[in-house]
């Protein structure tokens, strides 16, 4: 009858996904809504939709609050033609199913929750901002860790130093690149076709699935700290810094190269050279025999070090320096881009670009 109250029922947004989540209500149980208005909007992994009333009347029987999942098809409430016009008995007499409540911050739907709790994972490991669907769980894999794939190498950070790890790796031959991290790229963004999976919070279920190794793709350069950050999430999720060398990089056999370093094309690491941590070994960089670096280290394109050089842990080397035979660069010290050095520089000391240091 033309009377009767008017169905107003969850849409079918994509076919690929029955599900969708409730993004915004903007309307309450009894109140008088005009023809056209917009009641609801609902957004799947990949498209929104904005749902609107095709005729007036009063919101009667919100089955669903914001926040919440609902399936296509299902009831959302009725428009009636007065505030206490009776609903039918079958809708009337039907409970809404009892939601879980999603932890603060995480949108996630009813489904996708319930195959998290069944494989017991920590809901503070799934990715915030984006909607978790049962899919998506999947991915992230079971409770119990797979077997660990020696193959698999997992990129922390997406930026210009990422681009050329990935060529890097690729040239290397052995390893299969798992995916890249960042913590401000959108997850499903390509870089090199290599997939941003999400940001740092991804690491405890990527180690689930098998993966325990990384490198750090946070170049630095403009501060060092959160490079260093990297390193520190990388540790506590368990993960192992490979070391990757550019098959035209030469390094001499008595020379050492700690866990963690990277070596690019036409690199050249001399006799008896020792290399820690974390240290970047740029393209065409020399580093002569007897030097030392310590960790985290940054030596930076076309830079050469003549014999018996020591570099403190963290300093920077820029492009095209020149450090000569047994100068010492302090802890955490930045060496400009063409710069020579032809004397100790102290702790967190600066050296100017193109300058000669010691300066007159």
């Amino acid at each position: 009858m033309a009377n009767d109250p008017v169905e107003v029922r969850v849409p079918l947004i994509n076919p690929n996904e029955p599900e969708s989540l409730l993004a915004e209500l903007l309307v309450e149980d009894g109140e008088l809504v005009k023809p056209g208005q917009l009641l609801a909007s609902f957004e799947t992994t990949k498209s929104t939709f904005e749902l609107n009333a095709e005729t007036g009347g009063y919101v009667r029987g919100l089955r669903f609050k914001a926040g919440e999942s609902a399936r296509a098809g299902e009831l959302l409430c009725f428009l009636t033609t007065s505030a206490d016009q009776p609903l039918p008995v079958v809708e009337a007499a039907q409970e809404p199913a009892k939601k879980q409540s999603a932890p603060a911050g995480l949108r996630i739907t009813q489904p996708a929750m319930a195959l998290a709790k069944e494989l017991h994972i920590d809901f503070d490991t799934l990715p915030k901002g984006s909607l978790i669907t049962e899919s998506v769980v999947r991915e992230l894999g079971a409770s119990i860790p797979a077997e660990e794939d020696p193959t698999a190498l997992l990129i922390y950070g997406g930026g210009g130093h990422a681009k050329s790890l990935i060529d890097l790796i690729r040239r290397m031959g052995s390893f299969a690149i798992a995916g890249i991290l960042d913590d401000s790229i959108a997850a499903g963004t390509l870089i090199l076709d290599v997939p941003v999976l999400g940001g740092g919070e991804l690491l405890p279920a990527l180690r689930r699935k098998g993966i325990f190794q990384a490198v750090n793709a946070v170049g630095g350069i403009g501060s060092i700290a959160p490079r260093l950050a990297v390193y520190g999430r990388l540790a506590d999720a368990g993960f192992h810094c490979t070391t990757v060398v550019h098959p035209r990089a030469f390094i001499e056999p008595t020379a050492s190269v700690a866990e963690g370093c990277q070596v690019f094309f036409n690199a050249y690491i001399g006799s008896d050279v020792k290399v820690g941590f974390g240290t970047i070994i740029n393209t065409g960089a020399i580093l002569s025999h007897d030097c030392v670096l310590g960790d985290y280290v940054n030596i930076s394109p076309g830079a050469i070090l003549a014999g018996a050089v020591r570099v403190g842990e963290r300093a920077l080397i820029g492009m095209g320096a020149t450090i000569n035979l047994g100068v010492s660069i302090g802890a955490g010290a930045r060496v400009g881009n063409s710069a020579v050095v032809k004397a100790d520089v102290p702790e967190n000391g600066i050296v100017r670009a193109g300058a000669i240091w010691p300066e007159k």
